[in-house]
């Protein structure tokens, strides 16, 4: 392995220092807002949970262009589809859990086997919904959306990448399932972001061992790999945003050089980021790969970093990780 000095690696981790502690669904709400100031073509649904997603300004700035649906998930899919035939970009707006799993027969039919321009933006995902437990805490909402013909999938990292994201979707011509969160987690990634779909961020170059991450466990990554280099363990650090389609190209250089890879995503292990890289690997350059995710488990009720460290998604689970698929290179 390749000796790095403490002084090197903090000094490029000075690049990522957390600019404040937000919460992604406030990203939503802010491109939201933007969106709405910008695009006519925009029109916003809710399923009762205004607040919760952060819509309130675009609902006061355009009561024309917002439908408040109530508790009733599936027929804001379905009007959703139907506004794109009036040439409309709509956004949807509830949980994760009311975004996918209750309502996936309509996203299937309606929007996605028609490949309608249908912006589908889910807060609360994952388990860091926290105290609202199993019930809501879904983590099986990227695996339901990857599968679907046509559906891109994006799961973004901080509250700059969120509102860059939700500015990119409204240019991109098809249906999206955007992915955010709950609770406030470090703001990291620059506020001027160009977020491109599809296309991966390298945050951290290495040579030992590929870290991909999405969501809220980059920031976790690049803790991992703070600490991890200080131990003499170089590794490269990749913001996977987008996981369909997936950048297989910067994803595959990685493994090349380094000849290892962890997969660390807030979702279970099955269907997730960490699958869709193992069939990539296979398919272009086998190589041990290490999962960071849950294992096929439902969630509980606790605050969000104690079910993170519960359940290994973490930065110190990352570690454990890399130890573990280092051992396994050749």
């Amino acid at each position: 392995m390749e000796t790095i000095k403490t002084e090197q690696v903090q000094e490029t981790m000075k690049k990522y220092t957390d600019q404040g502690k937000q919460d992604t669904r406030s990203g939503f709400g802010a491109g939201l807002t933007e969106l709405g100031r910008t695009n006519p073509k925009v029109v916003a649904l809710c399923a009762d949970l205004i607040g919760s997603l952060k819509m309130q300004t675009f609902q006061e700035e355009n009561p024309e262009r917002f439908f408040q649906v109530g508790v009733a998930e599936a027929n804001m899919m379905g009007i959703a589809a139907g506004l794109t035939i009036g040439g409309f970009i709509p956004f949807t707006g509830t949980f994760a859990n009311f975004s996918t799993g209750r309502v996936y027969d309509q996203i299937r039919q309606s929007i996605a086997y028609s490949h309608k321009n249908v912006k589908i933006c889910a807060s609360h995902a994952g388990i860091t919904l926290g105290e609202d437990g199993a019930t809501h805490q879904i983590l099986e909402d990227i695996g339901l959306m990857k599968m679907l013909p046509g559906m891109t999938v994006i799961n973004t990292c901080d509250f700059n990448q969120t509102k860059a994201a939700t500015l990119a979707i409204a240019d991109h011509n098809g249906p999206v399932y955007l992915r955010f969160g709950r609770p406030k987690v470090p703001n990291f990634t620059e506020a001027d972001q160009d977020f491109q779909i599809g296309k991966a961020v390298t945050l951290l170059e290495g040579n030992d061992v590929t870290i991909a991450a999405t969501g809220h466990l980059v920031w976790e990554a690049l803790l991992a790999a703070e600490n991890l280099g200080n131990l003499g363990i170089s590794a490269e650090v990749i913001n996977i945003h987008t996981i369909k389609p997936l950048d297989e190209e910067t994803l595959v250089r990685s493994v090349q050089k380094t000849g290892c890879i962890v997969s660390a995503e807030e979702h279970n292990y099955l269907g997730g980021l960490g699958e869709s890289i193992a069939r990539t690997l296979a398919s272009h350059h086998p190589s041990p790969q290490a999962f960071v995710a849950t294992q096929d488990t439902f969630g509980e009720s606790g605050t969000p970093a104690q079910l993170m460290e519960k359940y290994g998604l973490n930065n110190k689970a990352i570690e454990a990780a890399v130890v573990q698929v280092l051992k396994r290179k050749k």
